[in-house]
């Protein structure tokens, strides 16, 4: 057997977010999970989303945003749920289990929701969920060891069985186990700084402080302008939360750049920068990312599992890639000149 393709580490973050453009839409996102009774047991999961417009000229705006509280079980199941706009079917959510069962329930009985932030934040339970119990690992010493005795109560891959779930976890890699469970030894992770740039504070919605216990964030930034004839998009997302020592360390990052033909929808061009990962052979998913140019961006929320499936893709960045399906709403709603 051929082991697959490995890569240095992925060890730099690109640091804040860079400064809003004039005559740009930023959406950002955040998924915030704390677990108020202890490792294994359920834990509340905060979402938070907004869309801000930057004219040309003047203050900015903000279009929309959303919230929602999420408490869900160890198996990833949604045993609560509260949304910002007291949506009338949202407590059918509840039972529902975060990953292929969630997105599906989403659109069954949130979609009247779809283009929204708070829809973006919701659609990203179940990718948060999926992450954020690795943030104990920096705060327990014996965590790897108490996963594998509550291997049986896995909700990743097979029953815990990760192999060819997705590029890094490609069969033979050093992410892996005899067993096909992830090797946590050879498992890389990098400290990184705030999200906020501080030239520009209000460049992201309000973010909670995150200290002195194991908390995870998900967050996302998606910026969307015209230039050059077509739209444009700079786009970053990151895994993260804070660690005994006082700063924080980030196991995912991504940023990607793209163009998009606006009146056709299709997009043009795509570079997907791997940032930050956990194992040498997660930074090939970015090389083929590039099989998604020439479809239309609309229809990414599917598209992009169809396409970038198994060991091509990347699931973290396949929901970075998943969350452009937006960007045609967001861009309808751009300034149509600079006067």
């Amino acid at each position: 057997m051929n082991a697959p393709q490995q890569f240095p580490f992925a060890r730099q973050s690109a640091g804040p977010a860079p400064l809003r453009r004039p005559g740009s839409i930023r959406r950002t996102t955040s998924i915030d999970s704390d677990w108020p009774d202890g490792f294994g047991e359920p834990w509340v999961m905060t979402g938070r989303a907004r869309d801000l417009l930057t004219p040309f000229a003047g203050d900015p705006v903000e279009l929309a945003s959303g919230e929602f509280r999420i408490k869900a079980s160890p198996l990833r199941e949604i045993m609560e749920i509260a949304i910002s706009n007291d949506h009338p079917r949202a407590q059918e959510m509840v039972g529902v289990r975060a990953g292929g069962a969630s997105r599906t329930a989403l659109a069954e009985v949130l979609g009247d929701l779809r283009g929204t932030p708070l829809f973006q934040v919701l659609d990203d339970f179940a990718g948060a969920s999926l992450v954020a119990g690795w943030i104990w690992s920096r705060w327990t010493d014996d965590w790897h060891s108490r996963m594998v005795a509550n291997r049986t109560r896995s909700t990743g891959g097979n029953k815990g069985r990760m192999v060819n779930i997705c590029t890094g976890f490609t069969e033979g890699g050093s992410s892996l186990a005899e067993d096909g469970s992830v090797d946590h030894s050879d498992q890389s992770a990098t400290d990184v700084g705030p999200l906020a740039n501080p030239d520009d504070p209000i460049g992201w919605h309000e973010l909670a402080v995150q200290q002195g216990r194991p908390q995870a964030r998900r967050a996302r930034r998606i910026d969307v302008w015209r230039a050059e004839g077509v739209l444009k998009v700079d786009a970053g997302f990151q895994d993260s939360g804070p660690n005994p020592q006082g700063t924080r360390t980030a196991i995912h990052e991504y940023r990607i750049y793209a163009e998009i033909d606006e009146a056709e929808g299709s997009l043009l061009s795509l570079q997907a920068l791997p940032l930050i990962l956990p194992f040498r052979e997660c930074p090939g998913a970015s090389m083929k990312a590039s099989r998604m140019v020439g479809q239309h961006v609309g229809e990414f929320r599917q598209a992009v599992l169809d396409t970038l499936v198994g060991t091509i893709g990347c699931t973290h960045l396949n929901d970075v890639l998943r969350a452009l399906a937006d960007v045609p709403a967001l861009a309808a709603l751009l300034p149509k000149a600079r006067d």
